[in-house]
């Protein structure tokens, strides 16, 4: 139950990597110092989120830990990308690559273990496998250029986003849905 009270935290995590996909997309010739503020400043958040839902949902399921555990690596890369703007491209692209992976593994090992207490787990699973393949593509080429950089990771925070919308959607049906169950007992 603790994910649908929190939908609205999924659905703000999808809204923010949509307009982070959208200014990568429309600015693909941003510096890449600029590219690393704007990832790092994206994670974090996005790992505050997570880590809210997380400990609001603690007490309610034994799986909360994974979804903490996604938003401190989320704070921590962020931290990491706000503190070194400097860093080179090619450490930028496995900064980001490692963040996709491990980020992808940790959803899809959530949807799986939640898929008994959560509707619309394929929705987790589909932006895992994203997350996955994003990171796997970052990592086998590094020599990408900057702007084809810059237009797969907009174009991948834009479907990410999507996703999250409409898991936050499905969580939020759910969550009237049991608010009505509970005003009627």
């Amino acid at each position: 139950m603790s994910y649908a009270r929190t939908w609205w935290a999924v659905g703000l995590r999808g809204l923010l990597s949509i307009i982070f996909g959208a200014l990568a997309l429309v600015w693909p010739e941003i510096a890449v110092e600029a590219l690393v503020l704007l990832f790092g400043v994206y994670v974090l958040v996005d790992g505050i989120f997570a880590i809210v839902s997380a400990i609001d949902g603690r007490g309610e399921y034994r799986q909360w830990w994974l979804v903490l555990l996604e938003g401190l690596l989320g704070v921590a890369f962020g931290v990491i990308t706000v503190v070194w703007p400097r860093i080179t491209a090619v450490v930028l692209l496995l900064l980001i690559a490692g963040w996709a992976i491990a980020t992808g593994i940790l959803q899809i090992v959530a949807a799986v273990l939640l898929r008994k207490e959560l509707r619309g787990e394929w929705l987790l699973i589909l932006s895992g496998i994203l997350s996955l393949v994003l990171g796997v593509l970052l990592a086998i080429q590094p020599q990408a250029g900057a702007i084809a950089l810059v237009w797969l990771i907009g174009a991948y925070a834009i479907l990410f986003g999507v996703l999250l919308i409409a898991l936050a959607f499905r969580l939020r049906g759910w969550s009237k849905q049991i608010q009505g169950m509970l005003r009627q007992a």
